[in-house]
């Protein structure tokens, strides 16, 4: 068996999942338009520059749902799959997942969103295994805006991945072949560190890095 992992944001979407619900957050009007805006806008240029402030973010993208009683933060999540993200999940990404699970692969999406906003995107996708930024919660079940644990972001990406792994009675070292599929400079921690990175609708900042190391280039949605 190989293993093969996808990031999610620019990867198997063309879009950005946490900033695409942040201006749906607007649309609906439960965000203060273009002051929510632009501080969500903000955040995402932080994002591709590498220098994202994880914590502030995440502290800011979800207070204005998690004040909310959790039904309504659960409508509103289903109205944005169906809205927002479903014309996002295009075909050729839904190949390339058909292809490694025929394979016979384990496969996990590995993103820095947050599991509120993935856990369905990964489901409709079929993928079975996510490893998200996980959004701490209180006795009460209530998000606090807080992060839980190590963020599967940058080089906490590797550190989840081989806790998932460990989980499952797994490890590193046993997959001969082991699969990245990135967009972003920000996962060249485990791009690195895979036997087979794959620089998927890469930012030029990738794309450079990858003709450089001669990593194969996969452009989805050209």
């Amino acid at each position: 068996m190989n293993l093969t992992l996808f990031d999610l944001d620019g990867t198997l979407i063309a879009n950005d999942s946490d900033h695409a619900f942040g201006a749906f957050m607007v649309d609906i009007g439960w965000a203060d338009g273009e002051q929510w805006r632009a501080r969500n806008d903000a955040f995402y240029a932080q994002y591709q520059a590498g220098r994202l402030d994880l914590a502030a973010y995440i502290d800011f993208a979800t207070s204005v749902w998690r004040s909310r009683p959790l039904a309504e933060a659960h409508a509103a999540r289903a109205r944005f799959m169906a809205e927002v993200m479903a014309p996002m999940l295009q075909e050729p990404a839904r190949a390339l997942l058909r292809q490694h699970a025929e394979a016979g692969d384990l496969i996990a999406i590995v993103t820095a969103t947050n599991d509120f906003v993935t856990a369905p995107i990964a489901a409709a996708f079929g993928v079975e295994h996510l490893i998200a930024l996980q959004l701490q919660r209180d006795v009460h079940g209530a998000y606090t805006g807080q992060i839980e644990g190590i963020p599967s972001y940058q080089a906490g990406k590797i550190k989840r991945v081989q806790a998932w792994l460990a989980g499952l009675g797994r490890q590193w070292q046993e997959f001969e072949r082991i699969t990245f599929y990135s967009d972003s400079v920000n996962d060249l921690p485990l791009l690195d560190l895979v036997s087979h990175p794959v620089a998927t609708n890469p930012t030029p900042a990738l794309a450079e890095i990858a003709s450089a190391r001669a990593w194969p280039i996969l452009n989805l949605f050209a």
